[in-house]
């Protein structure tokens, strides 16, 4: 019916264009105002919705491990004449003390099961949360009550100086200390989550659940290897644990907790081996979790931060906007184009994520540098103060730690007392993510910067090549064509194991071609140009799918923004897509914004968007190869949809891009489809479909 009478059906199809058109601009509104509250909400609620819940999933286990050991062991011992309490012997201890330590670890059981079952969204959030939060105060507060009991006159043996409190003693301490810290985080954790700041769910990724696993297992894995060497080597079960923990961290303090037997030495094999893997899982698991959220998070807020300093420093008398103490940039004058002006606002962005990331990479270096030192200095004093009756000194201390922190090992000083071997065993568990993270954040400062500075003095000594050859990381000023955007052993691989989406992508192309040069051939422009369109959209779209491997991730220059953007019909000199950038504290205070000398801003434009505004593409922690992937593919399915719409006739299909236009658009940009290229390859792929035809059989 539309065919034979368009007119009469033009008002219905029009209403149901626009009905489409609204309410996908609604949905892209309400996507466009989830990203912005994204950046305006302050990033600390990341540290109590995914942070806290990680630190008590894998520091959870650990008290488990710790309550363990408490049980499993007597309280008190004897010290005979001539010994140290590490050769004492055991005192039996009541019978309520065993009770209620085993209550408390059922107690830590549950919970840390409950918060388990809740990541793994067998358990809802408002039953777990709260066995989990109750059940560890309550192991927490029964091993409080223990231990102070333990440390009264009424539980110690008189004389003090023959009797003493045992590792089982000083690891129900840390034990207790451990419950609560974790609790109590989790309990800011529900406050955030009722609070509405995030979802009452735990959305953790799949290397933050690998990282509680692996936890639960290596401290599994600690125990059990402990209790096997004990029993082999005649240890208490306690020293077994002291002796598989530096053991299994490769620290090697060695001592008189060596193994002695020829099975001890010979089960040393597989289990010094299960065990230094299983530690470098955690290990790699830390780092990718400080790659993958801490440092997506941090970037975010610095950027934030570094982008409000910036509009907010707008001197609009002397048309600067200042960067930092000794970094200002002039703005351009009134009588300048859009484009221009958009320029200007790409480059402060470009400014602002510099600086934030420079700021970044040093305060995370500063404080993993200051975490590692704290538990440096803090270590030797309690080693010192736990070691008096070997006599040791600060500085001995300091250097026992230093030597345990780096896995050195020497032997020369080992530890005798039972506080010392338990406070070891906590200490040097908690090192090993403090110097992960710290020697991730040297990675990215100072090892980068001396791995440059081995490059550029290779390049004037050694290694002389050109800049290019040495580094394909550096940015591009203008787009390269497919060729271009790969490394040749990159483009090498990927041709010899080409994916099915690049295969599809491939006959997409040279339909579209083709479509295009049939279109010429009847004489209408008008569909030549929309398949020659359709061919560039998929042909820029594979080549981003390449940028999306690119380690770091790729940054594209203002020319090559300027190309996309008017591909998907966002032109930069079209200021209604357009909007003035603000920051929170000139939404609240009017005062004016960048750009404007009076304050004025369209932030009531449905998709409109400033460079330097809280919706650039420029500030999520999206690519932004993936940001521009997902404009085009969205632009050309609603081009096919479009297409291949059965209530629009051809006559009313305008065309979105003529080959003049597209000869505007790309004649800036080498590399990509310019205007005479367009009409040489549809003259070819006219001529070969031709060729076609008069093919002998077809």
């Amino acid at each position: 019916m539309s065919h034979i009478d368009p007119g009469l059906d033009e008002p219905a199809q029009e209403a149901a264009q626009d009905v489409e058109q609204n309410g996908k601009s609604q949905e892209e509104q309400k996507q466009a105002d989830e990203e912005e509250q994204t950046f305006l909400d302050p990033s600390r609620w990341w540290f109590a919705s995914t942070a806290c819940p990680l630190i008590a999933g894998t520091f959870g286990p650990m008290a488990n491990a710790f309550s363990v050991c408490a049980l499993v062991e007597k309280w008190r011992v004897y010290i005979p004449a001539g010994a140290d309490e590490a050769h004492g012997l055991k005192v039996e201890d009541p019978k309520w003390l065993i009770a209620v330590n085993s209550v408390s670890l059922v107690f830590a059981l549950v919970a840390n099961l409950a918060l388990l079952l809740n990541m793994a969204r067998r358990v809802s959030f408002a039953i777990a949360q709260p066995i989990t939060i109750i059940g560890w105060y309550l192991a927490s507060f029964l091993l409080i009550v223990l231990v102070s009991v333990a440390s009264s006159g009424s539980f110690r043996i008189q004389p003090r100086k023959e009797h003493a409190l045992s590792q089982a003693y000083y690891y129900g301490i840390i034990a207790a200390s451990l419950y609560f810290i974790i609790s109590t985080l989790m309990i800011i954790t529900v406050y955030g989550a009722y609070k509405g700041h995030y979802p009452k769910e735990f959305r953790l990724t799949p290397s933050q659940r690998t990282l509680m696993l692996q936890t639960i297992s290596f401290m599994i894995y600690l125990l059990l290897g402990a209790l096997v060497f004990s029993k082999i080597e005649g240890w208490n079960f306690l020293d077994g644990v002291y002796w598989a923990d530096f053991t299994l961290l490769t620290v090697g303090i060695g001592g008189e907790y060596v193994p002695t037997t020829h099975t001890g030495r010979s089960l040393l094999f597989p289990f010094a081996i299960g065990g230094i893997v299983m530690v470098g899982l955690v290990v790699g698991s830390i780092r990718s979790l400080v790659l993958e959220r801490g440092k997506e998070k941090m970037s975010a807020r610095f950027t934030e931060h570094q982008r409000e300093r910036a509009i907010s420093s707008v001197n609009f008398k002397q048309g600067t906007v200042n960067l930092g103490i000794f970094h200002t940039i002039r703005l351009p004058g009134e009588a300048v184009s859009e484009v221009e002006r958009r320029e200007q606002e790409f480059q402060i962005m470009r400014k602002v994520q510099t600086t934030a990331e420079h700021k970044r990479r040093y305060t995370a270096l500063a404080m993993s540098s200051i975490a590692a030192l704290t538990l440096w200095f803090l270590g030797a004093v309690v080693f010192m103060e736990s070691e008096k009756p070997q006599g040791w000194s600060y500085f001995v201390s300091l250097y026992f730690a230093y030597t345990s922190l780096l896995t050195i090992g020497y032997g020369d000083y080992t530890l005798s007392s039972n506080a010392g071997k338990a406070f070891f065993v906590f200490w040097s568990l908690l090192a090993v993510p403090t110097l992960t993270i710290l020697i991730s954040n040297m990675g990215d400062t100072v090892i980068k910067s001396f791995k440059e500075l081995t490059f550029w003095l290779g390049s004037f000594t050694l290694l002389p090549e050109k800049p290019d050859a040495r580094s394909n990381q550096q940015p591009r000023s203008r787009l390269s064509g497919i060729t271009g955007r790969l490394a040749p052993r990159e483009e090498k691989r990927r041709s010899t194991k080409e994916t099915q989406v690049d295969r599809i992508a491939k006959l997409l192309e040279a339909d579209e071609l083709e479509e295009a040069a049939e279109a010429g051939e009847r004489g209408d422009s008008i569909q030549r140009d929309r398949h020659f369109y359709h061919y560039i959209l998929v042909k820029e779209i594979r080549g981003l799918m390449r940028d999306l491997d690119a380690s770091p991730p790729k940054q594209y220059s203002y020319d090559e923004w300027k190309y996309y953007l008017r591909l998907i019909g966002e032109s930069e000199d079209d200021p209604t897509h357009h909007r003035r950038p603000k920051s929170s504290h000139s939404r609240s205070s009017g005062s004016p914004d960048l750009g404007t000398a009076d304050g004025g801003t369209d932030d009531d434009a449905s998709q409109a968007w400033s460079w330097l505004g809280v919706r650039s593409p420029l500030m999520g922690s999206t690519p932004e190869s993936q940001w521009l992937l997902q404009r085009l593919s969205e632009t050309l399915e609603n081009e096919m949809r479009l297409m291949h719409s059965s209530h629009l006739s051809k006559r009313q299909q305008p065309p979105p891009i003529s080959t003049n236009d597209l000869k505007s658009r790309t004649e800036s940009c080498s590399g990509v489809e310019s205007g005479a290229n367009a009409e040489k390859r549809i003259g070819v792929a006219s001529a070969r479909k031709t060729q076609e035809r008069h093919r002998p059989g077809v």
